[in-house]
């Protein structure tokens, strides 16, 4: 789990524990950046749901494929952060789709320069180059 601000950490995809574990460590919901079915091992996201929700967590699944990111997934993401009571954890199958739904947000709503982006995905250690690609193709 990687802090990207105070309201959001992002996460590779989560487990029954890994949810438990993120509840004890004071997250308040979860967004699910992950298609169904991506991988034959993954939990779908109604057991996860179910899992979240029994532990009174908050629950939002936004799937997104790989490279195929809308402005309705930003848009849908950032009203996940924005209605969380709490910390936010996002998870895909790495954490850079979820990361990569924050920065796009983040720039588009003012609270952080295009500039930024790259330096914050070093940070975390993830790619964000979609994140300004999507940016320059949006002319933002």
């Amino acid at each position: 789990m990687k802090q990207v601000s105070d309201k959001l950490f992002i996460a590779p995809q989560l487990t029954a524990g890994d949810i438990l574990a993120a509840k004890a460590k004071g997250i308040a919901a979860i967004v699910n950046n992950r298609p169904d079915g991506e991988e034959p091992s993954q939990p779908t996201s109604s057991e996860n749901r179910r899992i979240a929700q029994t532990e009174g967590l908050g629950y939002t699944h936004v799937p997104v494929v790989p490279g195929q990111i809308t402005l309705g997934h930003v848009t849908d993401f950032q009203a996940a952060l924005a209605r969380a009571d709490g910390p936010v954890l996002a998870h895909c199958k790495t954490g850079t789709r979820s990361a990569t739904l924050y920065a796009i947000g983040e720039v588009l709503d003012g609270r952080m320069a295009k500039d930024d982006v790259m330096p914050l995905g070093q940070r975390l250690g993830v790619d964000l180059s979609g994140a300004v690609k999507w940016l320059d193709a949006n002319n933002q």
